[in-house]
């Protein structure tokens, strides 16, 4: 006879693995969700204003665009990977009230690693949040597959990083990591 799991097991499960990612990454804070694109709901609502502006390599994951989409802010795409570019569309968004740049940790189609420490360095320099999705580093980068931030040692520089366990860690579920404001931002998202 098969022993039966009840779904109160799964979760528990699931929040040991959760926990462990954190501590395994040394995050201040995380919510996790059972939704993938739920994590994507978070750049509409950083970017309720039309004052705002995003600014968003040219080869991020469709996901991305999508949110991207649903934002009210000023749209300025990047050249792919192109650091100059990104530090000209960053001038033209200066007049912004909030600027957030978006990347992704590890491009799914040709597997390009972002440049992140002059993404940071550019961010840090025009005053720009810095989200990255690494749903294709995590895993595969990095200490024993910590990501990206951990691959360039940018621990606490990297303002928001939003990642699926769904690809190496093999199981359902996505989460949002940032600071403790950020992530009770977040969290108010999520509840409506």
């Amino acid at each position: 006879m098969e022993e039966s799991i009840l779904c109160v097991d799964y979760i528990s499960y699931f929040l040991k693995v959760c926990l462990t990612y954190v501590d395994f990454n040394n995050l201040f804070y995380s919510i996790f969700i059972t939704k993938v694109s739920k994590t994507f709901e978070l750049i509409p609502a950083l970017l309720d204003s039309p004052e705002d502006a995003v600014i968003s390599d040219e080869l991020n994951h469709a996901s991305i665009i999508d949110a991207i989409r649903l934002s009210k802010a000023k749209r300025f795409i990047y050249k792919h990977l192109d650091m100059n570019d990104l530090e000209e569309k960053l001038k033209e968004a200066s007049g912004c009230r909030r600027k957030v740049v978006v990347t992704d940790g590890v491009f799914s189609m040709d597997g390009d690693i972002a440049p992140l420490p002059k993404i940071v360095e550019l961010c840090q320099k025009y005053e720009a949040i810095l989200v990255v999705d690494d749903a294709h580093g995590e895993g595969v980068l990095g200490n024993k597959g910590r990501g990206i931030v951990d691959h360039f040692n940018l621990h606490g520089k990297v303002d928001i990083e939003v990642g699926t366990l769904s690809k190496a860690f093999g199981v359902v579920g996505g989460f949002v990591s940032s600071n403790s404001i950020n992530i009770n931002f977040s969290i108010s998202i999520y509840c409506y």
